[in-house]
């Protein structure tokens, strides 16, 4: 947004009167002006003002005013809270700084997401649209000693609107707008007697989609979904109440999980995308691991030199197989050869039961959940270059042909892959089974069809019951236990090409004399199960010294056992082994004393067709677990976690509305299992918990009978082993490192008279690792050394880095010198510059260097995933030092008539995409958002009319950033802000 259309949207937004504040609500007299909502954060119904936490809460009246409409919505009217989608099918809802960092099936949310009380984990919850909620809470900070899940950055609390038993209600709206959007929502209240009633709700969306695709000319990322809910509600007395809840959530489009990639084109093809700064170019297909393993490079040294014509290309090749294609400028218009497809689909059934004995009541809420996803994307956002002049696969096809010299061999796999000339590719799609094109799952095309698909069904059980008293002492408490029980089964994530299929074919055949192809003929990391049984126990005692002064204190246990079984397959299996010295006495040394530990790969041979390859994978003959002795078919591992936390709060009321508190806790999440590797790469198999000291002070106040509000609130956190995401060998793992964040946050509302209401709020926060932390950027793995060499390995297209031994006196032309030596024994090409680093690079073997190096002596180190660089002092991802919002609005009163214009202006700062804060490549801009609507409401708001629009200047902002994988080339998915929506709402209540 540039600084003139930013004036002129805060100009519009102060002429227009914009949306009501979050914390607003029916309590206080309206004459008197800023009303007062009721929440229930501390699980008992109290005032918002005087609840000595940093809340902020939304009711249904809210959220249809400021157009909160879905969480994107959301976060842009709360004071330090971001949300953005992130890669497989997640997304992020950070808070003061801590989001779900830590990426993988094991991995706990930081963020504990609630529905009427219930946990959920890995809910389709964020992918639906809101409707017919009474209220949303937000709770920034550690939660544990008040809800059932830990959480180490807040809760989200979504209360859905029950039956009303005081008469029939019923709402509706239709909504149309651009995009051909559709939206229906609808409302239907019934009492069935004095203590009986039943509500049932639901939303129905329907658009086309943001982005356009060239290729086909038509647009995708569209949504086609609809939800319902059912509550029975049963009331025998004002102490008692029984709630059955039953939801389903349904979406089948093709909605796209990435909105655009970015790269800055490395001519070397060492990195595939240079790490200097983010452009609008494509990938050099050279780096990626589909090109690397149908190169004559490797099938010369790896394979047989017999096999190196069939090879697809080169490594050195001038023209690629992204080479000359446009990655157009405009965020929402790709070029794509791979339509999306996006299926989700979530039921939840609940529970929930109060009785208020006298001065002790009870509440028990018990659920189940279970939730699909099933989605694929076109992995480069591109259309690859044509093989139909490929003179490796002419070659093939001609000799593979019947009667061919070839024919033996490889005659299977001509026929499979392309059995109408190399004019059509026939692949993989992504089979479960393992057998792809071989087995007869397959699609065939014009060029290669690179995509991925993220799928995972979860099921979870949970029960939950907590006693509180009312006491007319100083004296009362809450104490409550939760039992968690949560199940992931069939999570996968694969990539497909018709490069992998190439090498699976050739090297299968190869080996097997033609008989079988290597399994699996595609990149799949699987993990049939995942199991996560928790229990917590947790209370809170409340002192009470007089009207003014309260102290909370509370503790909670948790325990989490978590197993897991995963297993990473790609043509090959591979374990790692380390390497004998050469007298056979014990390992070789690196020049830092180091053992050297090399990769031995078997490919896991299955019969032409077969339908299945998971009995081969199977069957005990190949290894998928590296740290367990034998053969294991699956990489299986279970821990265990176990904590106390607590919390502390001291409040004092100067009056009846104004308040201040002083807070400690201690947040607490469990770790996790990182998934086994292949290749093997030298990562722990878990990762530690991680907790969070928080240090909270704010006030709370409301003058002038309630015409002016203003709540303040300074934070300070200490976070120990902070659970972070990395890319090695294709799969996401874990790390832990320290951190401390801190900040302040305002929110004001101005209701000079009833009809006028202006809203505010403000954040500023900094984050900071502490203590030394060494992490290898993927982007740059020379660690911005210029003696550091890149090598780009043949054998599994990762990264590593050669450089001088700690301490020797070995210079960058020396390390050159021998990396160009041992290449040019092997056939291959000297190291060259690489724009956008001030080092060279090489395609190379890298567990071959380290060896030939310790046998002579030489003080060389290879660095398997980079040189490790210090992040120490830098900013955590995903977190903007400054946010604000403000806004308006106006009620014009004409008899029974009202019309209400509003308007509202958030704005977000700049943010870090990556923990290594790398200017300008990291760097995630500030965006501003402006919305507006005009409502017309007929006599006692029976009826209205709505006209809207959100992000009034199409702000195509970035709202998070991935970086994949450097077998994948680097590239940069980025996610976005929604395009401009605008659009005309007719609806009823009574």
């Amino acid at each position: 947004m540039t600084k003139s259309t930013l004036l002129a949207a805060s100009a519009l937004t102060m002429a227009f009167a914009v949306p009501a504040w979050a914390q607003q609500a029916p309590t206080e007299t309206a004459a008197t002006g800023v009303q007062d909502i009721v929440v229930t954060a501390q699980r008992q119904s109290q005032r918002l003002q005087d609840v000595p936490i940093a809340v902020s809460a939304f009711t249904s009246e809210n959220l249809e005013k400021q157009q909160i409409v879905n969480p994107s919505a959301l976060q842009q009217t709360l004071p330090n809270v971001t949300f953005t989608k992130t890669n497989f099918t997640s997304s992020s809802f950070t808070i003061r700084g801590i989001g779900d960092l830590c990426v993988g099936t094991t991995c706990d949310s930081a963020t504990a997401i609630h529905i009427n009380d219930m946990p959920l984990l890995n809910s389709r919850l964020f992918e639906s649209e809101f409707f017919d909620l009474e209220r949303v809470e937000v709770l920034r900070g550690p939660q544990g000693t008040l809800f059932g899940r830990n959480a180490t950055s807040g809760v989200v609390n979504f209360i859905t609107a029950k039956p009303d038993l005081s008469g029939i209600h019923a709402a509706g709206e239709f909504e149309y707008g651009n995009y051909d959007s559709k939206r229906l929502k609808g409302m239907f209240n019934l009492p069935l007697s004095d203590t009986l009633g039943i509500r049932v709700a639901g939303t129905w969306l329907n658009r086309d989609g943001y982005t356009k695709n060239l290729y086909t000319n038509s647009n995708i990322d569209g949504r086609d979904l609809y939800s319902v809910r059912g509550t029975l509600s049963w009331e025998p007395s004002a102490d008692t109440r029984v709630d059955l809840i039953g939801y389903y959530f349904h979406e089948r489009d093709n909605r796209s999980r990435i909105q655009k990639q970015l790269c800055h084109r490395d001519p070397t093809g060492v990195l595939g995308c240079l790490p200097d700064k983010l452009t609008n170019q494509t990938l050099n297909g050279n780096s990626t691991l589909a090109t690397i393993l149908t190169s004559r490079e490797f099938l010369s040294l790896a394979v047989s030199p017999a096999l190196a014509g069939l090879g697809l290309g080169s490594v050195y090749q001038a023209r690629d197989s992204f080479a000359g294609v446009v990655n157009p400028a405009d965020v929402r218009t790709v070029n794509i050869d791979y339509q999306p497809t996006y299926f989700a689909e979530e039921q939840q059934y609940m529970a929930k039961i109060y009785h208020n004995f006298g001065q002790v009541s009870l509440n028990i809420t018990g659920g189940y959940m279970k939730n699909t996803v099933d989605s694929t994307s076109d992995y480069n956002l591109a259309v690859e270059n044509s093989y139909a002049t490929n003179v490796g696969l002419n070659t093939l096809y001609a000799a593979a042909g019947p009667g061919g010299p070839l024919s033996g061999l490889f005659g299977k796999m001509r026929n499979a892959l392309v059995p109408n000339g190399p004019g059509s590719l026939c692949q993989s799609l992504a089979d479960p089974n393992g057998v792809g094109v071989y087995g007869g799952n397959g699609v065939c095309a014009p060029t290669s069809l690179d995509f991925d698909r993220s799928r995972a069904t979860i099921r979870q059980y949970s029960a939950e019951a907590h006693i509180d008293s009312s006491f007319d002492g100083m004296f009362n408490f809450l104490l409550g236990g939760i039992y968690f029980d949560s199940k992931a089964t069939n999570t996968d994530y694969y990539v497909n090409s018709f490069g992998l299929d190439y090498a699976a074919g050739l090297l299968g055949g190869a080996q097997s004399g033609g008989a079988a192809f290597a399994a699996t003929p595609f990149y799949r990391n699987n993990t049939p199960n995942f199991r996560l049984k928790s229990y917590g126990l947790f209370g809170e005692t409340y002192f009470k010294f007089n009207d003014k002064l309260k102290l909370t204190l509370g503790l909670r246990y948790n325990h989490d056992d978590k197993e897991v079984s995963a297993r990473t397959t790609l043509i090959s299996d591979t374990k790692s082994a380390v390497v004998p010295n050469a007298a056979g006495t014990g390992p070789l040394l690196n020049a830092e004393g180091n053992p050297i530990v090399a990769s031995a790969s078997s490919s896991v041979l299955v019969p032409y067709g077969s339908t299945n390859a998971n009995p081969f994978l199977s069957n005990g003959s190949y290894d998928f677990d590296s740290s367990t002795a034998g053969n294991q078919p699956f990489a299986t591992t279970s821990v265990s976690f176990g904590r106390l936390t607590g919390r502390a709060v001291l409040d004092y009321k100067i009056s009846d509305n104004n308040l201040i508190y002083a807070s400690y806790s201690r947040g607490y999440k469990s770790g996790g299992i990182n998934p086994p590797l292949s290749p093997v790469f030298s990562v722990p198999t878990t990762f530690a918990p991680e907790k969070v000291d928080s240090f909270e002070i704010g006030s709370k106040n409301t003058w002038d009978h309630g015409r002016f509000r203003l709540n303040v609130t300074g934070f300070y956190y200490k976070y120990k082993g902070l659970q972070l995401s990395r890319i090695v060998a294709r799969t996401s793992v874990n790390d832990n490192i320290n951190a401390d964040i801190y900040g302040v946050e305002a929110e004001a509302i101005i209701s000079p008279i009833p009809a006028f209401v202006v809203n505010a709020n403000f954040s500023y926060m900094k984050s900071k690792v502490t203590g030394d932390t060494y992490l290898a950027n993927p982007r740059d793995p020379s660690g911005g050394r210029s003696d550091a060499v890149i090598i780009k390995d043949l054998t599994n297209a990762s990264n590593c880095a050669i450089r001088p031994a700690k301490g020797s006196a070995a210079t960058a032309a020396q390390v050159n010198a021998f990396v160009n030596g041992f290449n040019s024994a092997v056939g291959l090409q000297p190291t060259t510059p690489i724009p956008g680093t001030n080092t060279t690079g090489a395609f190379s073997i890298c567990s071959q260097l380290a060896i030939t190096a310790a046998r002579s002596g030489l003080p060389f180190v290879v660095d398997p995933s980079g040189v490790e660089t210090n992040v120490r002092g830098n900013s955590l991802p995903n977190a903007p030092s400054y946010k604000w919002a403000v806004g308006a609005q106006y009620t014009i009163n004409a008899g029974e008539w009202s019309i209400v214009p509003r308007a509202d202006l958030n704005y977000t700062g700049n943010s870090w995409g990556t923990i290594f804060n790398k200017n300008p490549i990291d760097r995630i801009p500030g965006y501003a958002v402006v919305n507006a609507q005009l409502q017309i409401n007929g006599p006692n708001d029976r009826f209205y009319i709505r006209g809207f629009v959100q992000n009034l200047t199409n702000n195509s902002a970035t709202t998070g950033m991935y970086v994949t994988d450097q077998s994948s080339g680097l590239f940069t998915n980025i996610f976005t802000l929604e395009p401009r929506r605008y659009g005309v709402a007719a609806g009823f209540k009574f």
